[in-house]
């Protein structure tokens, strides 16, 4: 089955997700500010409640990248 590579690229330049991208964004750099590059490499930053709008530091947290994609609830 042929995946529509073109759809999926359409999808991600929606304006909703774009905001949500650079919300992640920030965030990783808020968390690299308050605890430092090193504590950040090779892992993710994570929202605690699955909102990316919410940046505040009692919302996120570093952990690995296969803990992260446990915790993401499955997609359709």
């Amino acid at each position: 089955m042929a995946r529509d590579y073109d759809k999926e690229y359409a999808a991600s330049r929606r304006p909703d997700r774009r905001a949500d991208n650079v919300m992640r964004k920030r965030a990783r750099r808020k968390m690299i500010k308050k605890h430092g590059a090193a504590a950040v490499k090779g892992k993710e930053v994570d929202h605690k409640n699955m909102n990316p709008q919410n940046n505040s530091f009692s919302n996120l947290t570093i952990m690995s990248r296969t803990a992260n994609r446990k915790k993401q609830p499955k997609r359709k």
